[in-house]
């Protein structure tokens, strides 16, 4: 009996123990460690970039109307998309107030609707009034027949009648001639009256292109399928991003919008360390806002020429690694470190 008590003893000090580690795992999961770069590789510091980054900024518009307001040609911001959102091409990203524009719009119609009805009526008068004097001169030239067919009664005619009819063939024959120099001279002014009021057509067509133009303007659409990151402006004293209903002047910067399938880092690389920058070398990119995450990279690019700063002897050469993933956390305008491992 007393030989079975150390079995039983051992026994349920083993099941024991196998209960104890379970409750412990389940309690305090385990920690991994984040990974740590190579000791040996070189260390050097960058920026993130995207490959493909747009700026946007607050549209230029051009001022058709005369008198812009108090406000100037500040415009007022309606939408804008959140900072961080993913878009796709020609998908909106932001619009502005366009109630002044459609009133500017409006008007601008209207003038070139008056002009093009002018120049139809134009038209149609240089119709009616070369028509009369067309009419005119053919009546000139009848009475200038029947003087001269009473020219030919001369020799049995009195004296004083047959001066009469030379005199009546004469006036009849001036006035021909006047009313075919007056009628080339009417149809050279009244086509340019006619041109005048097409060209101030044209004009106004121009500036109702431009206006629409200014309107859809007020619109902002992605260039390419990307991510959005608001840039920061000065406002009210301090800096930050813009929000709705903010005034914004026309070229101010409003947004970057970057294609996050490709970024890269652009680093300093000093002469010494660049026999080591050749065609595969990995490294690793450690980003000081994220400290621990370690993203995957490779060698791309460098310049040929070597840069110094003002009083040092080191020259740096810049050189550019393609990160090999896509992360939400890699952002334009980042710091990182970068780590070449050994080959």
């Amino acid at each position: 009996m007393n030989a079975a008590h150390p079995c039983l003893a051992a026994l349920l000090l083993s099941a024991c123990g196998h209960s104890q580690k379970t409750v412990s795992a389940n309690v305090h999961p385990e920690v991994v460690p984040p990974a740590v770069p190579d000791a040996n590789g070189v260390r050097i510091t960058g920026l993130v970039r995207a490959l493909r980054v747009y700026s946007i900024q607050t549209p230029q518009i051009a001022q058709i109307v005369q008198g812009a307001g108090p406000q100037g040609n500040r415009l007022t911001l309606v939408t804008l998309v959140s900072n961080g959102s993913r878009v796709k091409q020609e998908e909106p990203l932001a619009e502005f107030d366009n109630t002044r524009q459609l009133d500017e719009t409006l008007e601008v119609q209207a003038k070139y609707d008056d002009l093009g009805h002018q120049v139809k009526q134009k038209a149609a008068q240089n119709q009616s009034d070369a028509e009369k004097r067309i009419s005119e001169l053919k009546q000139a030239e009848a009475d200038y027949s029947k003087a001269l067919i009473q020219l030919k009664k001369g020799p049995v005619l009195a004296e004083v009648e047959r001066t009469k009819n030379e005199i009546k063939a004469e006036s009849a024959k001036a006035r021909v001639e006047s009313l075919k120099k007056s009628h080339e001279s009417r149809l050279q002014a009244e086509a340019a009256a006619l041109r005048i009021l097409e060209l101030q057509q044209q004009r106004q067509k121009v500036a109702l292109d431009r206006s629409k133009a200014n309107a859809d303007r007020l619109i902002v659409k992605a260039p390419l399928s990307g991510m959005v990151a608001l840039e920061n402006i000065w406002k009210g004293g301090t800096m930050g991003h813009p929000r709705e209903g903010d005034q914004l002047w026309p070229g101010q910067p409003l947004l970057k919008i970057f294609d996050p399938n490709g970024m890269v880092v652009d680093a300093q690389v000093g002469e010494p360390d660049n026999s080591r920058l050749t065609t595969g070398t990995k490294a690793q990119i450690q980003l000081d806002a994220y400290p621990g995450v370690l993203f995957g990279a490779m060698f791309e690019s460098a310049s040929p020429v070597a840069t110094t700063a003002l009083g040092s002897p080191v020259k740096n050469f810049r050189a550019r690694f393609r990160l090999n993933d896509s992360d939400p956390r890699l952002l334009p305008d980042l710091s990182a470190a970068v780590v070449l491992q050994q080959p």
